[in-house]
């Protein structure tokens, strides 16, 4: 903090600051109420945060950084001061959290002072946020287990160590094989996988099927569908709430082809908006004549248990990274030498086993110059051979009274689908 570059409007930065302090100390004013140990309440937090902003201000002002800092150091004393006289007062007090917060809101309330005040206000409400979730956190840690952790930590490492080293040019004779933006595509797909898996184990299997269809989705359709077809042979299934949550988590795979695409490609998103819509409002419209009985309720906690692994493993990434290797080169040799029906054969036998590949391999397709009509049809295509594929399975593990659900689904999805490839 040097010169007069940094001055803010004054009376803006110091109003800015009063609020995060107001904000924060809100939040540690009613824990202290609710019975929570801790120094300082929200008269607290707003003299600190009118500290912060006066430090900052005479820095700016006087060009010395080192007022900011003496001051820093003197709330500092004052908040270790506090917290050692709470703790000797009732041992129970030990813990961090409020004095953290102070230092937080201290330098925050600097920061308003200055031309960052709006990332200060996003880390004010990001810090009052993670203070007020205590308990959604602490659960949310203790549903994960080693697995998760080191699935989290593997993503990480695949994003920002082994994705940089990569080669970001083809490195095969046809020029389509780039390891940079393969490795980045499969980061993508594990990204959206890991969010459903974390959202199944905030939502817990007692939030229903609805809820597990749809989180599950993200993570893999057909593990939904396998889960539930193998329930629905259990006694006391309810065919109806099976059917719809299955049918959900399908539905949830078209927004992840929505979502793949706007990001390898987002033009070819408009060509691929009115079948996409088309079939989720078909599946959707099944669901609702399918709903759930009332009679359902008290049997879906049992019902909705889906078995899901975390998604992100090196073995089925490297997998993944491999699939979509071939699947690129089947379209390159495709557009070469049989362009148009050729590649809608490719999208099909691609769809037997995996949306994902072919969705980015058509996206890439059309970003590079190629049809996009072809591109979008032979997505639809992959899509529908999914889908049939899916109720394959039901079909053959499931019990007839789901199963019949789903022939009907399935029929009114594929009549969708193909009518769509036709207004293409």
């Amino acid at each position: 903090m040097n010169g007069e570059e940094g001055l803010a409007p004054t009376f803006t930065g110091f109003a800015i600051a009063l609020l995060i302090g107001l904000l924060v100390g809100i939040e540690r004013e009613h824990k202290r109420r609710s019975g929570e140990l801790g120094t300082g309440g929200v008269r607290t937090f707003v003299l600190i945060a009118e500290a912060g902003a006066l430090g900052a201000w005479l820095a700016l002002a006087l060009g010395s950084a080192w007022i900011f800092v003496g001051i820093g150091a003197l709330v500092t004393a004052l908040i270790v001061a506090g917290y050692l006289a709470e703790t000797r007062a009732d041992p129970r007090s030990i813990g961090l959290t409020t004095e953290i917060s102070a230092l937080i809101v201290y330098l925050l309330g600097g920061a308003a002072v200055t031309e960052a005040r709006e990332l200060a206000v996003a880390l004010a409400i990001a810090t009052s946020a993670v203070l007020a979730f205590k308990q959604p956190m602490h659960g949310l840690v203790e549903r994960l287990g080693r697995d998760d952790i080191q699935a989290g930590l593997k993503l990480l490492i695949a994003s920002f160590i082994v994705l940089p080293v990569l080669p970001r040019h083809a490195v095969d004779p046809w020029g389509v094989l780039n390891p940079y933006e393969i490795w980045l595509l499969v980061v993508l797909i594990s990204t959206l996988s890991l969010a459903g898996y974390a959202a199944t184990r905030i939502l817990g299997p007692e939030r229903g099927l609805v809820l597990t269809g749809i989180a599950g989705g993200l993570v893999s359709s057909t593990a939904v569908t396998l889960g539930f077809a193998r329930q629905s042979r259990e006694r006391g299934a309810v065919p109806d709430a099976l059917a719809a949550g299955l049918l959900l988590a399908w539905t949830v795979m078209f927004v992840r082809i929505a979502v793949e695409v706007a990001v390898v490609h987002r033009p070819l998103l408009a060509r691929l908006a009115l079948p996409l819509g088309l079939m989720t409002v078909a599946v959707l419209a099944v669901v609702v004549v399918l709903r759930p009985r009332k009679d359902a309720t008290a049997q879906r906690d049992r019902l909705a248990q889906v078995e899901l692994k975390n998604p992100f493993r090196l073995t089925p990434s490297i997998r993944f990274a491999l699939i979509f290797a071939v699947v690129l080169l089947a379209v390159e040799l495709a557009r070469r030498h049989v362009p148009g029906r050729g590649l809608y054969l490719v999208a099909g036998l691609a769809g037997l086993t995996d949306v994902d590949a072919i969705t980015l391999s058509m996206a890439r397709l059309a970003r590079d110059g190629g049809d996009a009509t072809v591109a979008a049809g032979s997505i639809v295509t992959a899509a529908l051979t999914n889908t049939a594929v899916k109720c394959a399975l039901v079909a053959t593990l499931g019990a007839q009274p789901l199963a019949r659900r789903v022939y009907v689904a399935t029929g009114v999805l594929l009549a969708t689908g193909i009518g769509s490839l036709v207004l293409l």
